[in-house]
C-alpha cells in the first residue's frame, strides 16, 4: 500500500486549495482513508477521513463546511477540497490509511490506528 499527496501550496486567507492523495496496493474496497495536518511545533491532527465504499465520512469541528472529503476510486484518489482557508489552516498535509484491517469513521479521531502514511505536502495560508 503506497499513498502520495500533491495539490499543496500557498493561498490567501479566504481561498480555496485542493489536495489530492493518489493511492496504490488497496487490497480491499473499503479501506478509511484519512487526511491529517501537521503544523510547526504542534501535534499532527485529524482533518477529515472516508471510509471508501461506503462513503462514510468525518470532519474535524474547525473545518466542518469549509472542507470536503471525496474519492474516485476508479482512479484511486481521495481529495481534500479546502474553501474559505484560514492562516491556522497551515500545515503539512497527510494521507494515511490501516493496511490490514478497517477502522470505523470514528477511528479518525486517533492518528495511531494509522500506518501508512504519505510524504506531506505543505499547505500555506498568509497574505
Amino acid at each position: 500500500v503506497q499513498l502520495v499527496e500533491s495539490g499543496g501550496g500557498w493561498v490567501q486567507p479566504g481561498g480555496s486549495l485542493r489536495v489530492s492523495c493518489t493511492t496504490s496496493g488497496f487490497t480491499r474496497d473499503d479501506m478509511t482513508v484519512g487526511w491529517f495536518r501537521q503544523a510547526p511545533g504542534k501535534e499532527r491532527e485529524p482533518v477529515s477521513c472516508i471510509r471508501l465504499g461506503r462513503n462514510d465520512v468525518y470532519y474535524r469541528d474547525s473545518v466542518k463546511s469549509r472542507f470536503t472529503i471525496s474519492s474516485d476510486n476508479a482512479r484511486n484518489m481521495v481529495y481534500l477540497q479546502m474553501n474559505r482557508l484560514k492562516p491556522e489552516d497551515t500545515a503539512i498535509y497527510y494521507c494515511a490509511t490501516v493496511a490490514d484491517w478497517t477502522p470505523s469513521i470514528t477511528g479518525c479521531r486517533t492518528p495511531e490506528l494509522f500506518d501508512t502514511w504519505g510524504p506531506g505536502t505543505q499547505v500555506t495560508v498568509s497574505s
